[in-house]
């Protein structure tokens, strides 16, 4: 298990933010139900005598903000209405240089291998991600991404199919890991509660590696 202290965000008597460090699932799978962000939220509800109820996840490798709520009456009232309550912002390793700023608009398909991948078929998933330059040289460059959709690995695949994958992050073709680590982070959430309409601000400080590899 993770022995570092949970880095809480936010907490109130509805909501439970977490910054969730790489390498660290955010639920359990059939092999692994301990060592998960899940399980260390759980413990820390309990002793609260309350409960609690994931809302959004992250990949493993990705860092950043994970939402719980502490009912399962919200939990569905967020989760129903996600991409409309919701703005979410990642920044981006990836590897050469990108040299402007974009939107992406693609459908998004699964292989047999659970694999994503882009696909002229309009019969897949939409995507839809935009994404600002923020630092670039010739090796890599820092991109802060707006995503438009809710779809699984849909940053790290459309990042590899422009050649520009996620420094990292060897499923989707990146051949770079000067970090240690996938270069994705998960750093603010605007999120409107749809039965209050209470509107918040979630926000993870970006890890300074991600700026530092420009100024080797």
């Amino acid at each position: 298990m993770n022995k570092k202290k949970m880095d809480i965000i936010y907490e109130d008597k509805e909501l439970l933010v977490i910054n969730k460090p790489e390498k660290l699932l955010t639920i359990g799978t059939n092999n692994n139900k301990i060592n998960t962000l899940y399980h260390e939220a759980r413990e820390y509800i309990k002793k609260k005598n309350q409960k609690i109820f994931i809302v959004n996840r992250l990949d493993r490798d990705t860092s950043g903000i994970v939402v719980f709520a502490k009912n399962e009456k919200l939990k569905h009232a967020i989760q129903n209405n996600w991409n409309d309550i919701t703005k979410r912002y990642y920044y981006a390793v990836v590897e050469g240089k990108v040299k402007k700023s974009d939107t992406l608009i693609n459908y998004l398909k699964e292989s047999k291998g659970l694999e994503i991948y882009v696909s002229k078929d309009k019969n897949g998933k939409l995507a839809i991600l935009e994404y600002k330059v923020v630092l670039s040289n010739n090796d890599y460059s820092l991109l802060d991404i707006e995503i438009k959709s809710g779809r699984r690995n849909q940053i790290r695949c459309q990042l590899d199919y422009i050649n520009h994958p996620i420094i990292g992050d060897k499923k989707y073709n990146s051949t770079k890991n000067p970090l240690g680590r996938l270069g994705l982070h998960a750093y603010k959430l605007l999120l409107t509660n749809p039965i209050t309409n209470k509107e918040y601000i979630f926000e993870s400080k970006v890890p300074k590696q991600f700026f530092d590899i420009f100024n080797q």
